[in-house]
C-alpha cells in the first residue's frame, strides 16, 4: 500500500439529482453492484430539490444511502451541501442521469493508491443515445498529464469529457484544497471541480469504459433544438465556470499563459453562444468560430482547413444572428451532410477512439 491510504481505502460515492425519477434508480443500483467492499464505502444522495417522483424513489434506498434533501440551488451548492457531508479518503461522483459498471470503484481506487500524488481520475465512457444505442468512448494516448505547463493544459483541454461528473473521482485532501465552490454555478460546476483538480494533482484517465453518460430531452447541455431560454442558460453557466476559474487559477498562482491555455475552449464557447443570442461583429465570429476550430481539430489536414476557412468568409459578410441561422438551416440539410460525408468528411479526434457498442 502506498503511503496516504489505507489498505481498503473508504470512500465516498456522491450523487447529486434533480428531477431524475426515470434514472435514480439505475444509478443507485449501479452503485450498490459495485464489487468495492460495502464496508469501505458510503453512499450520499443530494436531492436538489426535485418536484417529481425522485424522493420517493430515493425512499427505498435508505437502508443503503444517506439522502441529504435541500431547497433547489443548483450543481455548486449540491456538491457543496454533499462533499461537507463526505467521509471518505476519496470522493466519487455520480450524476443522478447516469450510471457505472460493477468495477468502477476497485479500478479507480487502485489507480489512486498506485498513484497518490493524483489529484483525479477520469475514464472512458459509453454514451447512452437518446435512441437507447451506445457508443464507446476511450482515450488512445496522453493517459497522464497535469494542468499547470502550457503542454498540460492543452492536453487537459482536449481531454476533460472523461472527467465530467459521473467519471471524476478526487480525493478528498485535494476537494478540501479547491475549497467551497462558488454557488452562482447553478450547472457545469463539475468542470471548476476537475479543472482546479487537474491543475493541483494532475490527472489519469483509465481507458476503460466504467461509466454510462445518458443523452435525454432534459439535458441542459445537449440541445437539438434551438431553444434560446436553454441557449442563454448555458452561455451564463459557461461564463460564470470560465470568470470563476480565472479567479481561482490566479489565487493559486498559476501564470496568465497557463490559465489561457486552460480556459480558452470554454470562454470561446461562452463568447459564441453569446454571438448566437445576442449579437456582435461579424469579425468577431470570424474570430470565434476559427478559434474554436482550431483548439477541436489542430491536426486537420490543409484541404478541411481550407473550406473551413471559405465557409467562414461568408461570417464576415452576415450578422452574426443572420449567420449561425444560416448554419443551422444548413446542418439540417440531408444533401449537404450526404456530400459533406462523402467528399470533406469532418477531421476525427486522433486522441479519442469510439465506436458503436453491442447492448451489455
Amino acid at each position: 500500500v502506498r503511503a496516504g491510504y489505507m489498505a481498503t481505502p473508504f470512500v465516498s460515492v456522491l450523487i447529486d439529482t434533480y428531477n431524475h425519477e426515470r434514472f435514480i434508480e439505475e444509478a443507485l443500483s449501479s452503485v450498490l453492484a459495485q464489487d468495492y467492499p460495502a464496508a469501505s464505502r458510503e453512499i450520499i444522495v443530494v436531492d436538489d430539490g426535485s418536484t417529481d417522483r425522485t424522493p420517493e424513489i430515493l425512499r427505498k434506498f435508505e437502508a443503503h444511502v444517506r439522502i441529504l434533501r435541500k431547497s433547489n440551488g443548483g450543481q455548486a451548492s449540491a456538491f457543496n451541501h454533499g462533499i461537507a457531508q463526505c467521509k471518505g479518503e476519496i470522493v466519487a461522483f455520480l450524476d443522478g442521469d447516469d450510471w457505472w459498471t460493477p468495477d468502477k470503484l476497485t479500478r479507480v481506487v487502485q489507480t489512486l493508491m498506485a498513484n497518490p500524488s493524483l489529484g483525479i481520475v477520469g475514464n472512458g465512457l459509453f454514451i447512452v443515445n437518446r435512441d437507447g444505442s451506445k457508443q464507446n468512448e476511450i482515450l488512445r494516448e496522453g493517459f497522464r498529464f497535469q494542468a499547470n505547463t502550457i503542454e498540460g493544459a492543452r492536453l487537459f483541454r482536449r481531454r476533460c469529457s472523461f472527467l465530467g461528473t459521473s467519471r471524476m473521482t478526487i480525493p478528498a485532501h485535494v476537494l478540501r484544497q479547491i475549497g467551497p465552490l462558488p454557488e452562482d454555478m447553478k450547472f457545469q460546476a463539475d468542470e471548476y471541480l476537475y479543472t482546479l483538480a487537474a491543475v493541483i494533482g494532475g490527472v489519469e484517465i483509465l481507458p476503460e469504459q466504467l461509466t454510462y453518460y445518458r443523452l435525454h430531452d432534459a439535458n441542459l447541455f445537449q440541445m437539438t433544438t434551438h431553444n434560446l431560454q436553454k441557449l442563454r442558460f448555458k452561455q451564463e453557466s459557461l461564463q460564470l465556470v470560465a470568470t470563476h476559474l480565472e479567479q481561482r487559477l490566479k489565487e493559486l498562482g498559476i501564470s496568465s499563459e497557463v490559465r489561457r491555455a486552460v480556459l480558452e475552449y470554454t470562454q470561446a464557447c461562452a463568447d459564441q453562444l453569446r454571438l448566437v443570442i445576442s449579437g456582435g461583429s461579424s469579425l468577431e465570429t470570424f474570430r470565434i468560430e476559427w478559434k474554436l476550430y482550431r483548439l477541436v481539430h489542430p491536426e486537420a489536414p490543409y484541404s478541411h482547413r481550407t473550406f473551413k476557412l471559405l465557409t467562414l468568409f461568408v461570417a464576415l459578410l452576415l450578422p452574426p444572428r443572420v449567420f449561425y441561422g444560416l448554419q443551422r438551416k444548413v446542418a439540417q440539410s440531408e444533401f449537404y451532410l450526404r456530400m459533406r460525408k462523402r467528399l470533406l468528411p469532418i477531421p476525427k479526434l486522433e486522441h479519442i477512439q469510439g465506436d458503436k457498442a453491442s447492448q451489455p
